[in-house]
């Protein structure tokens, strides 16, 4: 048998191993439940709204399920927006959401520590993760651990410990997905090419590993491109974050062989964002198993009728598909979930 079947047989063989020898043992027992259910089922995800959270009610309410991942943010706990009267209450959903039986994944759109630039019809720090929306250079700051934006981005990094401290203490494990779409370019963190962000990416994970001693950690890398990969020894699980055409429910079996490819080691593939639902039928038979995924909230999941009610919206993924993957053999809903304080460690 040739090498590309070997890779495709063995692909879901993955062992439950962290990056970090001190792993704490919630985030352990959620690598194992990872890794025994990679390439048996999907883990159905639903991000969580900004300002307003309906996303996992509309879920239960047509479905009659809860998705198996929380998707989460500390955004607002940025000290660029806490500043301006930026407030987050992700932390406690997401401590909430883990005590209902859940599994907790955090994104962080982190405002740049200065120089913000007004865009029109807007208040310079609200975007302040896009590149577009600030001055500050990455490159430089990396460059001189002395200057005042390298101190800001350890005063940055050090404000969110606060919160995955919070999760730590309450043992939770955090799917933890910093930096993302790096590659991309239109966040700060990627606009100065992959040397800085690289950089960043190990700042980030030598900050909150060893000075702040976060063992309840599963590093998720989400750079989108080769260049960008930090090495196996600080990445856990690769996700893609993928919106195709509205209502394609192809697998996209190419991302999923492109994510393969940034690293010779077996990792645990994720769809850490996506738009659209894949069809669960199509990921079996192209053999693409995602181990999760995790549908970007708003738009892609409700709209808002003239009365103020939020009807689910067809516009992204017409209703049967949501059922279909709701009620498929191989997605796995909150519901069907083990007990993850209890499970076995590897």
């Amino acid at each position: 048998m040739n090498g590309s079947s070997n890779k495709s047989r063995d692909r879901y063989q993955v062992e439950p191993k962290l990056v970090n020898p001190r792993a704490d043992q919630s985030a352990l027992r959620l690598m194992a439940y990872l890794c025994d259910t990679y390439g048996k089922h999907m883990l159905t995800g639903q991000q969580i709204g900004v300002h307003s959270t309906p996303e996992m009610d509309i879920l239960h309410r047509e479905t009659g399920f809860y998705p198996a991942v929380g998707g989460f943010d500390f955004m607002d706990y940025s000290p660029g927006r806490v500043n301006q009267g930026g407030v987050s209450h992700d932390t406690d959903h997401a401590l909430r959401w883990w005590e209902e039986g859940g599994i907790v994944t955090f994104c962080w759109h982190w405002t740049a520590p200065k120089d913000m630039i007004d865009l029109p019809n807007n208040k310079k720090w609200e975007k302040g993760f896009y590149t577009e929306a600030t001055r500050f250079d990455l490159e430089e700051a990396m460059s001189d651990s002395s200057s005042e934006g390298y101190q800001l981005l350890v005063r940055d990094i050090d404000a969110i410990a606060v919160q995955l401290k919070r999760l730590q203490q309450a043992g939770v494990p955090v799917l933890w997905r910093p930096l993302h779409e790096a590659s991309g370019r239109w966040f700060w963190w990627g606009a100065k090419g992959p040397k800085p962000f690289l950089a960043l990416w190990n700042l980030l994970y030598d900050r909150l590993t060893n000075d702040h001693e976060l063992n309840n950690l599963i590093w998720v890398w989400n750079g989108q491109h080769k260049d960008w990969y930090p090495g196996d020894e600080t990445v856990d699980i690769i996700g893609e974050d993928i919106y195709p055409p509205k209502r394609d429910y192809t697998p996209q079996a190419d991302r999923f062989d492109t994510a393969l490819a940034y690293t010779n080691t077996n990792k645990i593939i994720a769809l850490s964002e996506n738009g659209i639902l894949p069809d669960p039928d199509q990921m079996l038979a192209e053999n693409v198993r995602w181990a999760w995924n995790c549908t970007w909230y708003g738009e892609f999941l409700y709209t808002r009728d003239e009365e103020g009610k939020l009807p689910y919206s067809e516009e992204y993924t017409e209703h049967f598909m949501l059922h279909k993957l709701y009620s498929h053999p191989f997605s796995i809903t909150r519901e069907q979930l083990p007990n993850l304080k209890t499970y076995r460690l590897p």
